[in-house]
Parts: structure tokens; sequence; C-alpha cells
């Protein structure tokens, strides 16, 4: 059967591009990331820093997955619907969010009231969503099919370095810079400010980068597009539209958002609920004006630091593997791995030893951030590729919200404000999604056949 291959506006195919382009395209993920990781690791702790019950944190966390839900969707299906000759199809999206993200992370650390913090949350998480998402499409739009596991594997690898630096940042700024990581009750410590100054600089700037040093294809057919354009104006017509693309999910999609549900739901009850887990179960406090919690924040930091560096590494291995297996067998696996890393947690008393927890769990984040997308790419069509990635992230916000509403109960009525079980959930949810990657129907002739095209021309073109 032949396949027609991706064009741009002159219906040629798409050229690979050389890692350079690869490099430009991609390097704005690393401020994007940069952002999301101090959100990730410190957020928590401000809450907790402003007073907020521990029960309480799942719920103020709703405002990350919910504003997913709304924006995700929204912006892909308007990114899709863009076409300037300047800024192209995506990058509107990429400016826009970068510069609101930016000032939410220079306010964030200056919260003096637990609603204002709050607040914040849901600025910055809807502005990282407008930058991230059309990141995503972006692959589908520029990429012929042999580059996208690169594609997205250069992202997840950018994604993995900016939050290195950024988890391990509170941490440098107390153990070399001697910046104090404790302060008076209900203030955030400066060795969180200046983490988060420094984010918002490299948000804007990475980001900035990928904006001005890349370009876009119009759409193939500028005629048609205009045309369809015309036809989906109002926002009635733009709801009905998006309801409609739902329930014509591919396939594809929708097994895979299955994996996505559970692997999720792991994910997030980390984020969540690592800080004070960590401080309870290795620590030995729940008292977050003492230096031993605010120790435990420090070293939650580098603990999220090693799983984003395992996953920056990994980004560029996991290809490899999955010419071999498939990429849906490459992902069970990792999955698998991660959820042990999780287990492991619960029975690790020395903070040392946890960072063997984290490099299991790095190997799942990378594949969570590459081999679904790198999946789902080629099963979507060129025209809606936003709309669609954008509907996908319901599959990762929609367990977020679900965490967030009961998590919190459970911990506090089922496990006695003990953290570390939340932990424990995240791990038989992970190990559970891995195992879901059966149902993922996947061609592995032709999936081996881009995946060996794809290293073949990131060889060429780094020699």
């Amino acid at each position: 059967m032949a396949v027609s291959l991706p064009t741009n506006a002159a219906g040629t195919p798409k050229p690979a591009l050389s890692i350079g382009q690869l490099f430009n395209m991609s390097f704005g993920f690393f401020g994007i990331q940069f952002g999301f990781a101090l959100q990730n690791a410190n957020v928590s702790r401000i809450f907790q820093t402003l007073g907020a019950d521990l029960d309480k944190i799942a719920i103020l966390w709703i405002a990350a997955p919910f504003t997913g839900l709304v924006v995700q969707p929204i912006i892909g299906y308007i990114s899709d619907r863009t076409w300037h000759p300047f800024w192209g199809r995506r990058r509107p999206f990429f400016f826009i969010g970068a510069i609101l993200a930016s000032l939410a992370l220079f306010l964030m650390p200056n919260s003096y009231m637990l609603w204002m913090a709050a607040l914040l949350l849901w600025v910055l998480d809807a502005s990282i969503n407008i930058s991230m998402e059309p990141f995503r499409a972006f692959v589908g739009d520029k990429l012929p099919a042999s580059q996208r596991t690169t594609g997205f594997a250069m992202q997840t690898f950018f994604i993995g370095l900016g939050a290195v630096i950024a988890s391990l940042l509170p941490y440098i700024f107390t153990n070399v810079f001697n910046i104090p990581n404790t302060a008076p009750e209900g203030v955030i410590p400066n060795s969180v400010k200046y983490s988060f100054y420094i984010g918002g600089f490299i948000y804007l700037a990475a980001v900035m980068w990928t904006v001005f040093t890349s370009k876009e294809y119009p759409p193939e057919n500028m005629q048609a597009w205009e045309q369809e354009k015309k036809q989906s104006k109002g926002v009635a017509h733009a709801f009905g539209e998006i309801v409609r693309g739902i329930g014509a999910m591919p396939p594809t999609m929708l097994q895979l958002a299955i994996v996505q549900f559970f692997t999720w739901l792991a994910f997030f009850s980390m984020w969540i609920y690592t800080t004070a887990a960590v401080a309870q179960n290795v620590y030995g406090t729940t008292d977050t004006t003492s230096k031993a919690f605010q120790d435990a924040g420090d070293w939650v930091g580098v603990m999220f630091m090693v799983y984003n560096g395992v996953s920056a590494i990994a980004a560029f291995l996991l290809p490899m593997l999955a010419a071999k297996i498939s990429r849906r067998f490459t992902h069970l696996l990792c999955l698998v791995v991660g959820g042990i890393g999780f287990i492991s947690i619960f029975f690790i008393k020395d903070h040392q030893t946890l960072l063997l927890s984290m490099v299991l769990i790095g190997l799942a984040w990378a594949s969570t951030l590459t081999m679904p997308y790198a999946i789902l790419a080629g099963a979507l069509p060129a025209s809606k590729m936003g709309f669609y990635m954008g509907v996908f992230n319901f599959f990762i916000v929609i367990p977020q919200i679900l965490a967030a509403a009961i998590l919190g109960f459970i911990v506090k009525s089922v496990f006695n404000d003990q953290s570390i079980y939340a932990l424990l959930v995240g791990g038989i949810s992970m190990i559970i999604a891995g195992l879901l990657n059966v149902i993922v129907k996947e061609d592995h002739a032709e999936t081996a056949k881009e995946i060996t095209e794809d290293i073949e021309l990131a060889n060429t073109a780094a020699d």
C-alpha cells in the first residue's frame, strides 16, 4: 500500500531537518520545563509554608489539571486555525505563554497568603499550557514520519535538562551559596525565591530562542484552509467541533488514553506528596518551620533532578530499544520499572538511597514524554494535529483532577496523614498503566523502519 508523505505547501515531502534545526525548534522546551519543574518540586512546599493543611494540598493543586483540561484543546483548536507569514501557526502561542508564565514565576515566591499562591498556580499552569501544547503539534507539523521519534526525543532531552537544573536550584543556593532555606513562619525562604526568579528569566529566553530561530510551513492547501477557517467562526461552532472531534478520536488515541490515565495518576501523586512523604518517612518531621522539613524539601529537588536527568539521557536510548521490540513494549517495560521505583520509596529510610528509586522513575518519565506521542503522531490527521494533541491531554489532566479530589481525603482518612502511602498507590497505578500497553495497536514493522531511518538520519547529521 502506498504511503503519502507529509508535505509542505508546495506539495513536496517535508525535508529531514538537521540536528541544529531540531535543537532550535526544541530548545524552548528547556525553558518550559524549567518553570514546570520549579512548580512541581516547590509548590506543595510553598503551600505548606503558607499554612495549608496536608489534606488540603491536593485540592489546591487542582488548578494544574483543570487549566490543562480547559486550555489545551482550545489552544490546539485555535492554533490549527492560525497562520501569519512571520509568526506562523504555533509560535504566537509559544510567545504569549512564555510572557505570562515568566511573570507568574516572578510573583509566585512573593505570595504572602495561601489564596495568592493558589491563584498564581492557576495563572502559571494556564500559561505553561498555552506555550506547551503547541510544541507537541510543532513536531507533527515540521517533521517527516522518519524523524518524529527523534523530534520527541529531542524535546524529552530538553525537558530533562531543564528540570534537572531547576529542581536542583534551591539545594544549590543553600548548600553552595549558603543562602538560607529557612524563614519565619509564613515566609517563603530566599533559596526558593531566587530559584523562581532565575526560572522566569530562563523560561522567557529559551522560548524566545525557538520563536525567532524556527520557521513553520504554511497550510498545505491554503485555499481549503481559508475556507474551513471561515466556516468555523463562532464560539458555538468551535465548541461543537471540539465535542465532535472527541467523539471521533482515532482508535490508537483511545487505547493510549487508557494507558495515560493510570500513568499520570502516578506522577501527580509524586508531585503532590513527595515532599511531605520524605519529610515524614525519612527526616521524621511534619513541622514546616523546622530545618529538617526544609532540608527534606531541598532533597526532593535533588531527587527530582535525578529522575529528570535520567530521562534526558534515556530519551536517546529508548528509540533504539523501540526499534527492536516496538514503541508500545518499550513503554510497557519502562512504566513497570517506574512503578517498582515508586513502590521502593515506601521501604527506604535513607535519603541517599532514594536516588536509586528516582533512576527507575526517570526511565518511566522518559518513555512517557516520548513513546505515546511518537505512536500518536502517525495516527492523527495533519490538519487537526494541534487539536488532537490538546484532546490527548484530557487523559493526562482527568487523572490529575481525580487525584486532587480524592488523594487528600484518602491520605487523611485511610492512611492517617501518612503521605508515603500516596506514592505506594502511585506505584501500583503505574504498573497497571504499563501492562495496559498490550491493548495498544501498532505496526511494529513500519515503526522499526521509521525509527531505524530516524537514527541513521541523526547519525548522519552528527557526522
